[in-house]
């Protein structure tokens, strides 16, 4: 199963979801793709993905943002893979501006965060990884929301692209589909395409 877990204020509707929804219809693995819309408690978050998908080993969750920072939490208590795109390292500080109502980025919904969500983020910190193996960081140096060294410093030894340019949204994400899809041994690495990874 590939489980992708969009960031704050996205939804299903994300760029990256519909790109690696479109790939795995390709490769005939669309049903073991998901993308759930998640509450705005992170508690209620990743309880939501343990408790539908339960992930497994075999499985991989693909977080963007504040969706890589649950990802990490999900891949340490289920010993799935994760991928982290542009993951968000510190939300509750990075989120402290943002209490208040939120509107959606794909739709004309508007949803509520709240201080209590700050302290359910601080909970859902882990502070080193156990395998890093199970991890892939892809960071863009163009961020202009996100510190790319501070996911290199959290992830020091799992394996990384880090692109040269890129944005937050990762709007060049296209190109790493496959590099996404053979590390969660969805394709096999004869497959054409390919980035460095270190």
């Amino acid at each position: 199963m590939l489980i992708y877990l969009h960031g704050f204020r996205s939804s299903p509707l994300s760029a990256k979801s519909r790109l690696l929804a479109r790939r795995m219809r390709e490769i005939g693995r669309g049903d073991r793709f998901a993308c759930p819309q998640l509450p705005a408690s992170p508690l209620e978050a990743v309880r939501l993905i343990g408790t539908m998908y339960d992930p497994q080993p075999e499985d991989t969750l693909v977080g963007s943002s504040l969706g890589g920072y649950y990802a990490t939490f999900l891949a340490e208590r289920h010993g799935c893979r994760a991928v982290l795109l542009n993951p968000a390292v510190e939300p509750a500080r990075d989120l402290a501006s943002h209490v208040g109502t939120q509107q959606a980025y794909h739709s004309n919904e508007s949803f509520e965060f709240r201080e209590q969500h700050l302290e359910e983020l601080r909970l859902l910190e882990i502070d080193v990884v156990t395998f890093p193996q199970r991890y892939l960081l892809i960071a863009a140096k163009g961020d202009e929301l996100l510190d790319w060294r501070e996911m290199v410093a959290r992830y020091p030894s799992a394996r990384r692209i880090v692109l040269e340019g890129g944005d937050h949204g990762l709007t060049d994400f296209e190109p790493l589909v496959d590099e996404v899809l053979r590390f969660a041994g969805l394709i096999d690495d004869k497959d054409q395409g390919g980035h460095e990874v270190a």
